[in-house]
């Protein structure tokens, strides 16, 4: 069996009298996949940020390769050294890329920041190829780039850095349905190539069954359920659960009675 390069638990975080996140554990083996499933407010995108250290937990502890991910960390090295072990791609990646910056310098600058005196072009080249760019995107501003290919830049620069883990916080919700096909097929020949365990932040279940292996599903800050993906799409446990796959909207889809479940609930 594979290590596990990230574990998490007894994760929690409140904000006033809101609890976020509420014991939630789990556990990230190398060149796994897991997704974490919920509806907004279910505390999934919290657990994501606290686990990449943009937000702190109240209580809980989060391993990287057997190793503790504790407070701030001190002094320039130490905060380079944490950044490498858990990257983020976020919903929009235009907000995160500098408009004034080619899609080369992108990457240039964060291999310097990381990786200082070395000649980058060979490895800028491999990161451009490794996402499907190619280097006929080098000099491109991202106002010049598609939804799907500022995506994949923003992937190439998290790959950059050689992360144990890669958070996607609904990476691909905001692309067409064609242009997710192929980010997913892209991210997972990426996890074949390299190992890197993935932690898919997603209400989409049709992505979650694609590309994960194991499920979180998560409720008002807490996890009501976990599995196997196929094992818990296929014949959920819980309640919520089943009303998240009752949700989907197929033919004899029914609102109004999705809504009144969910008031029971």
């Amino acid at each position: 069996m594979p290590e596990n390069v990230l574990e998490v638990t007894g994760l929690r975080r409140s904000f006033g009298a809101v609890r976020a996140v509420d014991d939630v554990s789990f556990a990230l083996p190398q060149g796994g996949s897991l997704g974490i499933v919920g509806e907004s407010g279910s505390g999934k995108t919290t657990t994501a940020r606290i686990v990449v250290g943009l937000e702190r937990a109240d209580e809980g502890e989060i391993l990287v390769r057997g190793r503790p991910r504790g407070g701030p960390p001190r002094g320039r090295t130490a905060r380079l050294a944490r950044a490498r072990e858990i990257q983020m791609v976020f919903q929009d990646p235009y907000l995160s890329l500098d408009p004034r910056t080619s899609v080369e310098a992108v990457l240039r600058e964060t291999l310097g920041l990381h990786f200082p005196g070395r000649d980058h072009t060979p490895r800028v080249r491999e990161l451009l190829d490794r996402v499907g760019l190619g280097t006929r995107a080098a000099d491109a501003l991202p106002r010049h780039l598609s939804g799907g290919q500022r995506q994949r830049v923003a992937i190439a620069r998290a790959l950059a850095v050689e992360p144990a883990v890669l958070i996607l916080d609904e990476a691909v919700a905001a692309l067409d349905v064609s242009v997710q096909a192929q980010i997913l097929n892209l991210l997972a020949d990426i996890r074949e190539q390299t190992g890197i365990g993935f932690l898919f932040i997603t209400h989409d279940l049709g992505v979650v069954r694609c590309v994960t292996d194991e499920i979180v599903v998560m409720r008002h800050g807490a996890v009501v359920e976990q599995g196997g993906t196929e094992e818990v799409l296929s014949a959920p446990r819980h309640p919520y659960t089943r009303l998240l796959l009752e949700s989907v909207p197929r033919p004899g889809w029914d609102p109004q009675a999705i809504a009144a479940a969910r008031r029971a609930l």
